[in-house]
Protein backbone atom coordinates (compact mmCIF):
# COMPACT_ATOMS: atom_id res chain seq x y z
CA UNK A 1 0.00 0.00 0.00
CA UNK A 2 1.37 3.37 -0.63
CA UNK A 3 1.94 5.23 2.35
CA UNK A 4 0.16 8.54 0.94
CA UNK A 5 -3.33 6.40 1.58
CA UNK A 6 -5.15 7.59 4.75
CA UNK A 7 -4.48 6.02 7.39
CA UNK A 8 -7.22 5.47 10.93
CA UNK A 9 -6.62 4.86 14.21
CA UNK A 10 -9.54 2.08 14.88
CA UNK A 11 -9.10 0.72 18.10
CA UNK A 12 -11.15 2.34 21.10
CA UNK A 13 -10.11 5.26 22.85
CA UNK A 14 -10.66 4.50 26.38
CA UNK A 15 -9.16 7.50 29.09
CA UNK A 16 -10.38 9.54 32.04
CA UNK A 17 -11.98 12.89 31.36
CA UNK A 18 -8.60 14.76 33.22
CA UNK A 19 -6.34 12.80 30.92
CA UNK A 20 -8.90 12.90 28.05
CA UNK A 21 -6.96 15.18 25.26
CA UNK A 22 -3.54 14.19 26.57
CA UNK A 23 -3.89 10.62 25.71
CA UNK A 24 -5.77 11.38 22.47
CA UNK A 25 -2.64 13.35 21.29
CA UNK A 26 -0.85 10.19 22.09
CA UNK A 27 -3.11 7.63 20.29
CA UNK A 28 -3.01 9.63 17.53
CA UNK A 29 0.63 7.99 16.69
CA UNK A 30 -0.15 4.13 17.19
CA UNK A 31 -1.90 1.45 15.97
CA UNK A 32 -3.04 2.65 12.50
CA UNK A 33 -3.89 0.72 9.64
CA UNK A 34 -3.98 2.19 6.03
CA UNK A 35 -7.08 4.46 5.24
CA UNK A 36 -6.47 3.65 1.47
CA UNK A 37 -7.29 0.43 2.29
CA UNK A 38 -10.58 -0.86 -0.35
CA UNK A 39 -13.62 1.04 1.69
CA UNK A 40 -15.70 -1.74 3.64
CA UNK A 41 -19.36 -0.11 4.22
CA UNK A 42 -19.41 -2.77 6.90
CA UNK A 43 -16.56 -1.95 8.93
CA UNK A 44 -17.70 2.06 8.66
CA UNK A 45 -20.97 1.37 9.73
CA UNK A 46 -19.63 -0.58 12.85
CA UNK A 47 -17.53 2.38 13.67
CA UNK A 48 -20.09 4.67 13.53
CA UNK A 49 -22.68 2.21 15.48
CA UNK A 50 -21.40 0.14 18.07
CA UNK A 51 -22.57 0.90 21.63
CA UNK A 52 -19.64 3.05 23.34
CA UNK A 53 -17.26 1.68 25.85
CA UNK A 54 -18.52 0.68 28.89
CA UNK A 55 -15.57 1.56 30.82
CA UNK A 56 -16.15 5.16 29.91
CA UNK A 57 -17.61 6.71 33.54
CA UNK A 58 -21.28 7.81 31.94
CA UNK A 59 -20.21 11.60 32.13
CA UNK A 60 -17.10 11.46 29.75
CA UNK A 61 -17.32 12.14 26.40
CA UNK A 62 -15.88 9.44 24.21
CA UNK A 63 -13.08 10.96 21.73
CA UNK A 64 -13.07 10.13 18.19
CA UNK A 65 -11.88 6.49 17.50
CA UNK A 66 -10.69 7.69 14.03
CA UNK A 67 -8.08 9.96 13.03
CA UNK A 68 -7.02 10.52 9.50
CA UNK A 69 -3.69 10.80 8.46
CA UNK A 70 -3.50 13.38 5.89
CA UNK A 71 0.70 13.27 5.14
CA UNK A 72 1.12 13.96 1.37
CA UNK A 73 3.40 11.30 0.05
CA UNK A 74 3.90 11.81 -3.64
CA UNK A 75 2.38 9.37 -6.21
CA UNK A 76 4.49 7.49 -8.36
CA UNK A 77 2.34 7.21 -11.59
CA UNK A 78 2.59 9.56 -14.23
CA UNK A 79 2.06 13.50 -14.59
CA UNK A 80 -0.77 14.93 -17.20
CA UNK A 81 -0.16 18.14 -17.87
CA UNK A 82 -2.78 20.95 -17.91
CA UNK A 83 -1.66 23.68 -20.08
CA UNK A 84 -4.12 27.49 -20.01
CA UNK A 85 -7.22 26.58 -22.49
CA UNK A 86 -6.48 22.89 -22.04
CA UNK A 87 -9.58 20.10 -20.80
CA UNK A 88 -9.43 19.46 -17.13
CA UNK A 89 -12.71 16.70 -17.35
CA UNK A 90 -10.61 14.95 -19.64
CA UNK A 91 -7.21 14.89 -18.04
CA UNK A 92 -9.33 13.70 -14.81
CA UNK A 93 -11.23 10.79 -17.08
CA UNK A 94 -7.62 9.81 -18.35
CA UNK A 95 -6.32 9.53 -14.99
CA UNK A 96 -5.40 6.67 -13.59
CA UNK A 97 -5.05 6.01 -9.40
CA UNK A 98 -1.50 7.12 -9.13
CA UNK A 99 -1.16 9.60 -11.32
CA UNK A 100 -0.76 13.84 -10.88
CA UNK A 101 -2.88 16.05 -12.85
CA UNK A 102 -1.32 19.36 -12.89
CA UNK A 103 -2.93 22.08 -13.67
CA UNK A 104 -1.26 25.46 -14.71
CA UNK A 105 -0.63 28.26 -12.46
CA UNK A 106 -2.90 30.57 -12.95
CA UNK A 107 -4.78 29.61 -15.46
CA UNK A 108 -8.67 29.41 -15.57
CA UNK A 109 -10.79 26.74 -15.84
CA UNK A 110 -14.46 27.36 -16.73
CA UNK A 111 -16.79 23.58 -16.51
CA UNK A 112 -18.45 21.62 -13.57
CA UNK A 113 -15.99 19.16 -13.06
CA UNK A 114 -16.96 15.19 -12.03
CA UNK A 115 -14.87 12.73 -10.27
CA UNK A 116 -15.51 9.28 -11.83
CA UNK A 117 -15.34 6.25 -9.74
CA UNK A 118 -12.17 4.56 -10.45
CA UNK A 119 -10.88 0.91 -9.16
CA UNK A 120 -7.87 1.23 -7.44
CA UNK A 121 -6.65 2.66 -4.10
CA UNK A 122 -3.81 5.15 -4.62
CA UNK A 123 -4.59 8.65 -4.98
CA UNK A 124 -5.22 11.12 -8.33
CA UNK A 125 -3.20 14.44 -7.05
CA UNK A 126 -4.96 17.22 -8.71
CA UNK A 127 -2.97 20.28 -7.95
CA UNK A 128 -1.06 23.38 -8.92
CA UNK A 129 1.96 23.40 -11.51
CA UNK A 130 3.38 26.11 -9.28
CA UNK A 131 6.95 24.57 -7.23
CA UNK A 132 6.76 22.92 -4.47
CA UNK A 133 8.56 25.43 -2.77
CA UNK A 134 6.47 28.33 -3.92
CA UNK A 135 3.29 27.21 -2.09
CA UNK A 136 3.15 27.49 2.01
CA UNK A 137 4.60 24.22 3.11
CA UNK A 138 2.17 21.73 4.38
CA UNK A 139 0.55 22.15 7.74
CA UNK A 140 0.64 26.18 6.71
CA UNK A 141 -2.20 27.63 5.85
CA UNK A 142 -3.07 29.20 2.62
CA UNK A 143 -4.20 32.71 1.73
CA UNK A 144 -5.86 34.81 -0.83
CA UNK A 145 -2.14 35.64 -1.43
CA UNK A 146 -1.28 32.65 -3.14
CA UNK A 147 -4.09 33.40 -5.97
CA UNK A 148 -1.72 33.88 -8.90
CA UNK A 149 0.10 30.41 -8.06
CA UNK A 150 -3.23 28.73 -8.66
CA UNK A 151 -5.05 27.31 -11.40
CA UNK A 152 -8.59 28.63 -11.21
CA UNK A 153 -11.70 26.30 -11.28
CA UNK A 154 -14.64 28.19 -12.14
CA UNK A 155 -18.37 27.09 -12.11
CA UNK A 156 -20.69 28.83 -15.29
CA UNK A 157 -23.27 28.08 -13.19
CA UNK A 158 -25.59 27.25 -10.15
CA UNK A 159 -23.95 23.81 -10.39
CA UNK A 160 -20.67 22.24 -8.36
CA UNK A 161 -16.89 23.40 -9.66
CA UNK A 162 -16.38 19.86 -8.74
CA UNK A 163 -18.94 16.83 -7.77
CA UNK A 164 -18.53 13.25 -7.10
CA UNK A 165 -19.60 10.45 -8.60
CA UNK A 166 -21.33 7.69 -6.62
CA UNK A 167 -18.20 5.92 -4.50
CA UNK A 168 -15.99 8.36 -6.07
CA UNK A 169 -12.73 7.73 -4.33
CA UNK A 170 -8.96 8.59 -3.66
CA UNK A 171 -8.64 12.46 -4.94
CA UNK A 172 -6.69 15.03 -3.20
CA UNK A 173 -6.69 18.36 -4.44
CA UNK A 174 -3.83 20.74 -3.39
CA UNK A 175 -3.10 24.17 -4.36
CA UNK A 176 -6.75 24.85 -6.26
CA UNK A 177 -8.24 27.72 -5.87
CA UNK A 178 -12.70 27.01 -6.91
CA UNK A 179 -14.85 29.97 -7.68
CA UNK A 180 -17.88 31.00 -9.64
CA UNK A 181 -18.67 33.20 -12.71
CA UNK A 182 -19.15 36.57 -11.49
CA UNK A 183 -22.60 37.39 -11.36
CA UNK A 184 -23.69 34.07 -10.46
CA UNK A 185 -25.13 32.22 -7.98
CA UNK A 186 -24.42 28.49 -6.73
CA UNK A 187 -25.30 26.07 -3.99
CA UNK A 188 -21.98 24.01 -4.08
CA UNK A 189 -18.67 24.88 -4.76
CA UNK A 190 -17.57 21.50 -3.77
CA UNK A 191 -19.92 18.90 -3.30
CA UNK A 192 -18.69 15.37 -2.17
CA UNK A 193 -22.16 13.89 -2.21
CA UNK A 194 -23.76 11.21 -4.68
CA UNK A 195 -27.20 11.06 -3.52
CA UNK A 196 -26.58 8.17 -1.70
CA UNK A 197 -29.22 5.78 -0.01
CA UNK A 198 -26.67 3.06 1.33
CA UNK A 199 -22.83 3.59 2.87
CA UNK A 200 -21.88 1.04 0.14
CA UNK A 201 -22.58 4.03 -2.22
CA UNK A 202 -20.83 6.87 -0.63
CA UNK A 203 -17.99 8.76 -1.94
CA UNK A 204 -14.86 8.54 0.27
CA UNK A 205 -11.04 9.29 0.92
CA UNK A 206 -11.12 12.86 -0.23
CA UNK A 207 -8.83 15.35 0.64
CA UNK A 208 -8.99 19.42 -0.01
CA UNK A 209 -5.22 20.67 1.15
CA UNK A 210 -3.99 24.63 0.36
CA UNK A 211 -7.00 25.55 -1.64
CA UNK A 212 -8.97 29.14 -1.74
CA UNK A 213 -12.25 28.21 -2.28
CA UNK A 214 -14.93 31.33 -2.49
CA UNK A 215 -17.49 32.97 -3.56
CA UNK A 216 -18.32 36.84 -4.94
CA UNK A 217 -18.95 39.54 -2.78
CA UNK A 218 -22.43 40.22 -4.40
CA UNK A 219 -23.62 36.75 -5.19
CA UNK A 220 -25.00 33.98 -2.93
CA UNK A 221 -23.05 30.55 -2.24
CA UNK A 222 -25.40 28.01 -0.12
CA UNK A 223 -21.91 26.43 0.83
CA UNK A 224 -18.11 26.42 0.51
CA UNK A 225 -17.80 22.29 0.90
CA UNK A 226 -20.58 19.31 1.23
CA UNK A 227 -19.31 16.83 3.14
CA UNK A 228 -21.60 13.74 2.58
CA UNK A 229 -19.17 12.03 2.34
CA UNK A 230 -16.53 9.43 4.29
CA UNK A 231 -13.10 9.53 5.41
CA UNK A 232 -12.79 13.33 4.39
CA UNK A 233 -10.28 15.89 4.90
CA UNK A 234 -10.35 20.12 4.42
CA UNK A 235 -7.23 20.87 5.78
CA UNK A 236 -4.76 24.17 5.52
CA UNK A 237 -7.51 25.74 3.06
CA UNK A 238 -9.44 28.99 3.12
CA UNK A 239 -13.06 29.33 2.70
CA UNK A 240 -14.63 32.39 2.23
CA UNK A 241 -17.67 34.45 0.91
CA UNK A 242 -20.70 31.59 1.80
CA UNK A 243 -23.76 34.04 1.99
CA UNK A 244 -27.54 34.03 1.18
CA UNK A 245 -29.93 35.74 1.97
CA UNK A 246 -33.45 33.98 3.04
CA UNK A 247 -31.27 30.05 3.33
CA UNK A 248 -29.12 28.91 5.29
CA UNK A 249 -25.40 29.20 3.88
CA UNK A 250 -21.83 27.38 5.35
CA UNK A 251 -18.63 27.50 4.69
CA UNK A 252 -18.43 23.25 5.30
CA UNK A 253 -22.03 21.00 6.27
CA UNK A 254 -22.66 17.62 6.08
CA UNK A 255 -25.87 15.71 6.80
CA UNK A 256 -25.47 12.70 4.52
CA UNK A 257 -21.97 11.10 5.24
CA UNK A 258 -20.61 9.13 7.95
CA UNK A 259 -17.18 10.76 8.14
CA UNK A 260 -14.43 10.33 10.01
CA UNK A 261 -13.58 14.13 9.01
CA UNK A 262 -10.57 15.31 9.85
CA UNK A 263 -10.99 19.46 9.17
CA UNK A 264 -7.72 21.06 10.78
CA UNK A 265 -6.20 24.65 10.31
CA UNK A 266 -8.76 26.26 7.94
CA UNK A 267 -10.15 29.80 7.87
CA UNK A 268 -13.88 29.35 7.64
CA UNK A 269 -16.55 32.23 6.64
CA UNK A 270 -19.98 31.14 6.39
CA UNK A 271 -23.13 33.37 7.05
CA UNK A 272 -25.46 31.26 8.33
CA UNK A 273 -23.86 28.25 10.14
CA UNK A 274 -20.20 28.49 9.34
CA UNK A 275 -19.76 24.73 10.30
CA UNK A 276 -23.02 22.65 10.53
CA UNK A 277 -22.97 18.36 11.07
CA UNK A 278 -27.14 17.52 10.18
CA UNK A 279 -29.57 20.20 9.28
CA UNK A 280 -31.17 18.35 6.60
CA UNK A 281 -33.07 14.64 6.02
CA UNK A 282 -30.30 12.05 5.73
CA UNK A 283 -31.01 9.31 3.06
CA UNK A 284 -29.19 6.47 5.05
CA UNK A 285 -30.74 5.19 8.17
CA UNK A 286 -29.03 5.60 11.40
CA UNK A 287 -26.33 7.86 9.99
CA UNK A 288 -24.59 10.05 12.28
CA UNK A 289 -22.28 12.14 11.61
CA UNK A 290 -18.92 10.07 13.46
CA UNK A 291 -15.38 11.01 14.08
CA UNK A 292 -14.53 14.45 13.67
CA UNK A 293 -11.61 16.21 14.35
CA UNK A 294 -12.12 20.34 14.21
CA UNK A 295 -8.91 21.80 15.40
CA UNK A 296 -6.80 25.50 15.10
CA UNK A 297 -9.58 26.69 12.78
CA UNK A 298 -10.41 30.60 12.45
CA UNK A 299 -14.63 30.23 12.33
CA UNK A 300 -15.37 34.29 11.36
CA UNK A 301 -17.72 36.17 9.82
CA UNK A 302 -16.92 39.79 8.53
CA UNK A 303 -18.56 42.48 10.34
CA UNK A 304 -18.98 44.10 6.73
CA UNK A 305 -22.05 41.54 6.99
CA UNK A 306 -22.90 42.94 9.67
CA UNK A 307 -26.18 45.54 9.12
CA UNK A 308 -25.13 48.99 10.92
CA UNK A 309 -21.70 48.56 11.61
CA UNK A 310 -19.33 51.34 10.13
CA UNK A 311 -17.81 48.74 7.37
CA UNK A 312 -21.14 47.50 6.55
CA UNK A 313 -20.92 46.67 2.59
CA UNK A 314 -24.93 46.72 2.02
CA UNK A 315 -26.08 43.30 1.44
CA UNK A 316 -28.69 41.85 4.25
CA UNK A 317 -27.11 38.11 4.27
CA UNK A 318 -29.08 35.98 6.70
CA UNK A 319 -26.54 35.51 10.10
CA UNK A 320 -27.07 32.46 12.17
CA UNK A 321 -24.39 31.31 14.58
CA UNK A 322 -20.67 30.35 14.11
CA UNK A 323 -20.81 26.27 14.62
CA UNK A 324 -23.29 24.34 14.74
CA UNK A 325 -24.55 20.35 15.58
CA UNK A 326 -27.88 18.73 14.72
CA UNK A 327 -26.73 15.22 14.28
CA UNK A 328 -23.14 14.52 15.50
CA UNK A 329 -20.79 12.16 17.28
CA UNK A 330 -17.61 11.76 18.76
CA UNK A 331 -16.24 15.11 18.44
CA UNK A 332 -12.96 16.90 19.04
CA UNK A 333 -13.33 20.48 18.39
CA UNK A 334 -10.06 22.11 19.94
CA UNK A 335 -7.39 24.97 19.52
CA UNK A 336 -10.04 26.71 17.49
CA UNK A 337 -10.89 31.09 16.82
CA UNK A 338 -14.58 31.08 16.62
CA UNK A 339 -15.12 34.95 16.19
CA UNK A 340 -18.03 37.46 15.62
CA UNK A 341 -21.43 36.36 15.87
CA UNK A 342 -25.04 38.71 16.26
CA UNK A 343 -28.87 38.81 16.21
CA UNK A 344 -30.26 38.39 13.05
CA UNK A 345 -31.75 35.25 11.62
CA UNK A 346 -31.65 33.64 15.02
CA UNK A 347 -30.88 35.02 18.16
CA UNK A 348 -27.18 35.60 18.08
CA UNK A 349 -25.70 32.25 20.29
CA UNK A 350 -22.68 31.24 18.94
CA UNK A 351 -22.52 27.40 19.22
CA UNK A 352 -25.07 25.07 19.31
CA UNK A 353 -25.83 21.32 20.30
CA UNK A 354 -29.33 21.04 19.30
CA UNK A 355 -30.46 17.45 17.94
CA UNK A 356 -33.04 17.67 15.07
CA UNK A 357 -35.07 14.36 14.23
CA UNK A 358 -35.49 15.53 10.57
CA UNK A 359 -39.45 15.86 10.62
CA UNK A 360 -39.06 12.02 11.98
CA UNK A 361 -36.85 10.73 9.52
CA UNK A 362 -34.15 10.49 11.98
CA UNK A 363 -35.18 9.93 15.44
CA UNK A 364 -31.52 7.95 15.82
CA UNK A 365 -30.66 11.90 15.79
CA UNK A 366 -27.86 13.22 18.02
CA UNK A 367 -24.78 15.04 19.04
CA UNK A 368 -23.17 13.41 21.70
CA UNK A 369 -19.35 12.80 23.23
CA UNK A 370 -18.50 16.36 22.15
CA UNK A 371 -15.36 17.87 23.77
CA UNK A 372 -15.19 21.01 23.51
CA UNK A 373 -11.25 22.28 24.38
CA UNK A 374 -8.94 24.91 24.24
CA UNK A 375 -10.65 27.13 21.81
CA UNK A 376 -11.43 30.86 22.08
CA UNK A 377 -15.09 32.24 21.44
CA UNK A 378 -15.54 35.94 20.97
CA UNK A 379 -17.80 39.04 19.96
CA UNK A 380 -21.21 37.42 19.95
CA UNK A 381 -24.75 37.88 20.97
CA UNK A 382 -24.63 34.77 23.07
CA UNK A 383 -22.39 31.38 24.17
CA UNK A 384 -23.84 28.50 23.94
CA UNK A 385 -27.27 26.45 23.01
CA UNK A 386 -27.68 23.11 24.90
CA UNK A 387 -30.47 21.18 23.36
CA UNK A 388 -32.49 18.09 24.90
CA UNK A 389 -34.20 15.81 22.26
CA UNK A 390 -36.18 17.51 19.44
CA UNK A 391 -38.65 19.66 20.73
CA UNK A 392 -41.04 19.22 17.46
CA UNK A 393 -39.64 15.47 16.31
CA UNK A 394 -38.47 12.56 18.08
CA UNK A 395 -35.03 12.44 18.35
CA UNK A 396 -32.21 11.61 20.96
CA UNK A 397 -30.58 14.18 23.55
CA UNK A 398 -27.18 15.89 23.28
CA UNK A 399 -25.11 13.93 26.15
CA UNK A 400 -21.91 13.59 27.21
CA UNK A 401 -20.75 17.08 26.32
CA UNK A 402 -17.46 18.71 27.97
CA UNK A 403 -16.55 22.12 27.44
CA UNK A 404 -13.34 22.78 28.96
CA UNK A 405 -10.25 25.10 29.20
CA UNK A 406 -12.03 27.88 26.92
CA UNK A 407 -11.80 31.61 26.54
CA UNK A 408 -14.83 33.17 26.44
CA UNK A 409 -14.70 37.23 25.59
CA UNK A 410 -17.23 39.86 25.10
CA UNK A 411 -20.61 37.87 24.83
CA UNK A 412 -22.56 41.16 25.12
CA UNK A 413 -26.22 41.22 24.38
CA UNK A 414 -26.13 44.60 24.07
CA UNK A 415 -23.29 45.30 21.35
CA UNK A 416 -24.20 42.17 20.01
CA UNK A 417 -27.73 41.55 19.97
CA UNK A 418 -29.54 37.91 21.40
CA UNK A 419 -33.08 37.82 20.97
CA UNK A 420 -33.79 34.61 22.93
CA UNK A 421 -34.99 36.11 26.01
CA UNK A 422 -34.73 39.11 25.40
CA UNK A 423 -32.97 41.96 23.40
CA UNK A 424 -29.74 42.42 25.05
CA UNK A 425 -29.53 38.87 27.39
CA UNK A 426 -25.84 38.05 26.18
CA UNK A 427 -25.90 34.98 28.28
CA UNK A 428 -22.82 32.45 28.42
CA UNK A 429 -25.04 29.35 28.30
CA UNK A 430 -28.93 27.93 27.97
CA UNK A 431 -29.47 24.17 28.51
CA UNK A 432 -32.82 23.87 27.46
CA UNK A 433 -35.13 20.69 27.35
CA UNK A 434 -33.02 17.96 29.28
CA UNK A 435 -29.37 18.17 27.71
CA UNK A 436 -27.23 15.00 29.63
CA UNK A 437 -23.79 14.91 31.66
CA UNK A 438 -22.81 18.24 30.63
CA UNK A 439 -19.41 19.86 32.23
CA UNK A 440 -18.11 22.93 31.99
CA UNK A 441 -14.82 22.92 33.30
CA UNK A 442 -11.81 25.53 34.09
CA UNK A 443 -13.26 27.80 31.55
CA UNK A 444 -12.25 31.81 32.14
CA UNK A 445 -15.99 33.82 30.84
CA UNK A 446 -16.80 37.21 30.36
CA UNK A 447 -20.77 37.95 29.63
CA UNK A 448 -22.66 40.37 30.09
CA UNK A 449 -25.59 38.35 30.92
CA UNK A 450 -27.35 35.69 32.78
CA UNK A 451 -24.16 33.16 33.44
CA UNK A 452 -26.48 29.61 32.81
CA UNK A 453 -30.17 29.33 32.00
CA UNK A 454 -32.20 26.53 32.35
CA UNK A 455 -35.51 25.07 30.57
CA UNK A 456 -38.10 22.81 29.82
CA UNK A 457 -37.05 19.40 30.81
CA UNK A 458 -34.14 19.23 33.86
CA UNK A 459 -30.69 18.83 33.38
CA UNK A 460 -29.36 15.78 34.87
CA UNK A 461 -25.68 15.20 35.11
CA UNK A 462 -24.69 18.42 35.17
CA UNK A 463 -20.94 19.81 36.17
CA UNK A 464 -19.59 23.44 36.89
CA UNK A 465 -16.70 23.96 38.67
CA UNK A 466 -13.82 25.86 38.22
CA UNK A 467 -14.79 28.26 36.01
CA UNK A 468 -14.02 32.41 35.99
CA UNK A 469 -17.29 34.27 35.41
CA UNK A 470 -19.45 37.48 36.35
CA UNK A 471 -22.91 37.15 37.63
CA UNK A 472 -24.22 40.36 36.37
CA UNK A 473 -27.90 40.34 37.67
CA UNK A 474 -29.11 36.77 37.49
CA UNK A 475 -26.42 34.31 37.35
CA UNK A 476 -27.62 30.87 37.65
CA UNK A 477 -31.32 31.49 36.41
CA UNK A 478 -34.03 29.28 35.14
CA UNK A 479 -37.77 29.61 34.43
CA UNK A 480 -40.16 30.54 36.91
CA UNK A 481 -37.57 29.94 39.48
CA UNK A 482 -35.45 32.12 41.37
CA UNK A 483 -31.65 32.54 40.83
CA UNK A 484 -28.98 30.59 42.39
CA UNK A 485 -29.96 27.39 44.48
CA UNK A 486 -33.05 27.33 43.67
CA UNK A 487 -32.52 27.54 39.92
CA UNK A 488 -29.83 25.04 40.37
CA UNK A 489 -31.87 22.62 42.08
CA UNK A 490 -34.71 22.25 40.04
CA UNK A 491 -33.17 22.22 36.82
CA UNK A 492 -30.25 20.86 37.66
CA UNK A 493 -30.93 18.05 39.89
CA UNK A 494 -27.43 16.32 41.31
CA UNK A 495 -25.29 18.91 40.12
CA UNK A 496 -21.59 19.85 41.37
CA UNK A 497 -20.93 22.96 41.07
CA UNK A 498 -17.84 24.27 43.40
CA UNK A 499 -14.91 25.85 42.86
CA UNK A 500 -15.91 28.66 40.53
CA UNK A 501 -14.82 32.60 41.31
CA UNK A 502 -18.11 34.41 40.57
CA UNK A 503 -17.91 37.85 40.59
CA UNK A 504 -20.52 40.55 41.69
CA UNK A 505 -22.81 38.14 43.36
CA UNK A 506 -25.93 40.26 45.47
CA UNK A 507 -26.78 39.01 48.39
CA UNK A 508 -30.16 37.62 47.58
CA UNK A 509 -28.51 35.04 45.64
CA UNK A 510 -26.95 31.56 47.12
CA UNK A 511 -24.51 29.48 45.79
CA UNK A 512 -23.40 26.39 46.74
CA UNK A 513 -20.66 27.16 50.10
CA UNK A 514 -17.66 25.86 48.24
CA UNK A 515 -17.33 28.37 45.67
CA UNK A 516 -15.56 31.99 45.77
CA UNK A 517 -17.31 35.02 45.41
CA UNK A 518 -15.39 38.28 44.68
CA UNK A 519 -17.21 41.81 44.39
CA UNK A 520 -15.53 43.35 41.83
CA UNK A 521 -13.80 41.33 38.79
CA UNK A 522 -9.97 43.29 39.43
CA UNK A 523 -10.08 41.07 42.64
CA UNK A 524 -9.81 38.04 40.83
CA UNK A 525 -6.06 38.71 40.51
CA UNK A 526 -5.79 39.21 37.16
CA UNK A 527 -1.90 39.80 35.77
CA UNK A 528 -3.73 42.57 33.60
CA UNK A 529 -7.26 43.41 33.28
CA UNK A 530 -7.58 46.11 31.37
CA UNK A 531 -4.62 44.68 28.69
CA UNK A 532 -7.11 41.91 28.49
CA UNK A 533 -4.03 39.60 29.79
CA UNK A 534 -6.29 37.33 31.67
CA UNK A 535 -3.81 34.74 33.39
CA UNK A 536 -3.71 34.63 37.18
CA UNK A 537 -1.10 36.42 38.79
CA UNK A 538 1.09 34.94 41.43
CA UNK A 539 -0.73 37.01 44.67
CA UNK A 540 -4.02 35.96 42.89
CA UNK A 541 -6.30 34.07 45.69
CA UNK A 542 -7.45 31.59 43.41
CA UNK A 543 -3.67 30.51 42.09
CA UNK A 544 -3.36 26.79 42.22
CA UNK A 545 -7.15 27.31 44.31
CA UNK A 546 -9.28 24.39 41.76
CA UNK A 547 -10.41 21.14 42.59
CA UNK A 548 -7.20 19.78 40.73
CA UNK A 549 -5.07 22.09 42.82
CA UNK A 550 -4.93 24.02 39.27
CA UNK A 551 -5.70 28.03 38.79
CA UNK A 552 -9.22 28.26 38.50
CA UNK A 553 -10.30 29.42 35.06
CA UNK A 554 -8.42 29.18 32.00
CA UNK A 555 -4.90 27.89 31.19
CA UNK A 556 -4.17 30.28 28.38
CA UNK A 557 -0.75 28.56 27.16
CA UNK A 558 -3.06 25.99 25.81
CA UNK A 559 -4.94 27.93 23.37
CA UNK A 560 -4.82 29.02 19.72
CA UNK A 561 -1.77 31.26 19.64
CA UNK A 562 -3.61 32.91 16.37
CA UNK A 563 -6.04 33.69 18.84
CA UNK A 564 -3.87 35.13 21.83
CA UNK A 565 -2.02 37.38 19.31
CA UNK A 566 -5.44 39.63 19.04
Amino acid sequence: MKRNKIIVLVSLVIISAICLFGAMKAMQGRNRRPGGAPFDASIVESIMNQPRPATLAPGDPEPPRVFLDTTYIAPTGKTIKVAAGGDVQAAIDQAQPGDVIMLQAGATFRGNFQLPNKSGSNWIVIRSSAADADLPPPGTRVTPAKSALMPKLISPNADPVVYTDEGAHHYRFIGVEFGVAEGKNIYNMVAFDAGQTSLAQTPHDLIIDRCYIHGNDAGAVQRGVMLNCARAAVIDSYISNCHGEGFDTQAICGWNGPGPFKIVNNYLEGAGENVMFGGAKPTIKNLIASDVEFRLNHVYKPLSWKKGHPTYAGRPWSIKNLFELKNAQRLLIDQNVFENNWADAQAGLAILFTPRGEDGVAPWATVQDVTFTNNILRHSGGGFNIAGPDGSAPSQPSQRILIKNNLIDDIDGEKWGSVAYGPADGRFAQLVGGPVNVTIDHNTIFQSGSLIFGDGTPSRGFVFRNNIARNNAYGVIGSDHSPGLDSLGYYFPGYEFKKNVIVGVPPEIRYPANNFLPLLLNLAGFVDLAGGDYRLARNSPYKNAGTDGKDVGCDFSALNPEGTKK
